[in-house]
């Protein structure tokens, strides 16, 4: 719905179980009409593996994160696990009233236009990913691509996830700055191989640019992209008294127990 006005949240770093109940707590709000639609931009305190809805834990390994002092936590989207660290994430929720097309296909789509739309502003030609890619059966998302991905070429710039609530859908993803690669390959047990291929079949925006972009301009030309993408108007705004209440509540069911054996 051209010329609505939408909102944006503009997070500091929080623990990553917090993070994803805010997400939760802000698609429920949005999908009772509580809420405008909003486009929500956020860091982390600590580097952190959040894993699909469906993941089996054992892709991850939990040992190699406590040494390394990483978070681990459940997402409330589907898809394979991503190492959040040197980033700014974002979440946009909105629903088929503000000109979301239903479906997944199509929803990704719209949406990544004025994801491509923002690298394009800061001088990274992305677009979105026209072939499905996979090395085996790893746990780790970026060694895949889908048609919900954007790419530099035939490298995997960054991936998107969803879950819908009735006409109203959450999809989340990270313009990565720069990628730890040994220490992905260590948390999600990726062969020798596996590795090779994630360092070389993936970019970053430091790598793509030359140089290191501040998470300020990233975030200006996320704003603005979307606001020119999808005919938009963003308007500053903060959580609700009940958003911050729910996502209190929710964020217990994504921490993921730090025990092996669980």
């Amino acid at each position: 719905m051209a010329g609505r006005t939408w909102r944006v949240l503009i997070d500091g770093p929080v623990d990553g179980a917090r993070n994803m109940a805010l997400d939760r707590a802000v698609l429920a709000s949005v999908a009772s009409g509580v809420a405008p639609p909003t486009l929500r931009l956020y860091r982390w305190q600590v580097p952190t593996v959040t894993l699909g809805r469906f993941q089996p834990l054992e892709q991850v390994d939990l040992e190699a994160c406590d040494r390394r002092g990483f978070d681990v936590v459940r997402r409330p989207t589907g898809g394979r696990g991503v190492l959040h660290d040197d980033e700014l994430t974002y979440s946009v929720v909105a629903g088929v009233p503000d000109g979301v097309p239903r479906g997944t296909a199509a929803s990704y789509r719209h949406l990544s236009a004025a994801l491509a739309a923002a690298y394009r502003s800061l001088g990274v030609p992305a677009e979105v990913t026209a072939r499905q890619r996979g090395v085996g059966g790893g746990g780790a998302c970026y060694l895949h691509t889908t048609q919900a991905d954007l790419s530099l070429g035939a490298a995997k710039l960054s991936g998107s996830a969803q879950v819908w609530m009735g006409e109203t859908v959450l999809q989340h993803g990270s313009f990565v700055i720069s990628r730890d690669v040994p220490a992905e390959a260590e948390v999600f047990r990726l062969t020798a191989q596996a590795a090779d291929e994630l360092g070389a079949a993936t970019a970053t925006l430091e790598g793509a640019l030359g140089r290191r972009p501040s998470l300020d301009e990233i975030s200006s030309a996320v704003t603005a992209a979307f606001e020119r993408t999808l005919g938009i108007t963003l308007e500053l705004g903060v959580l609700s008294c009940d958003e911050s209440a729910l996502a209190e509540r929710l964020t217990s069911e994504h921490r993921v127990s730090r025990s092996p054996s669980t």
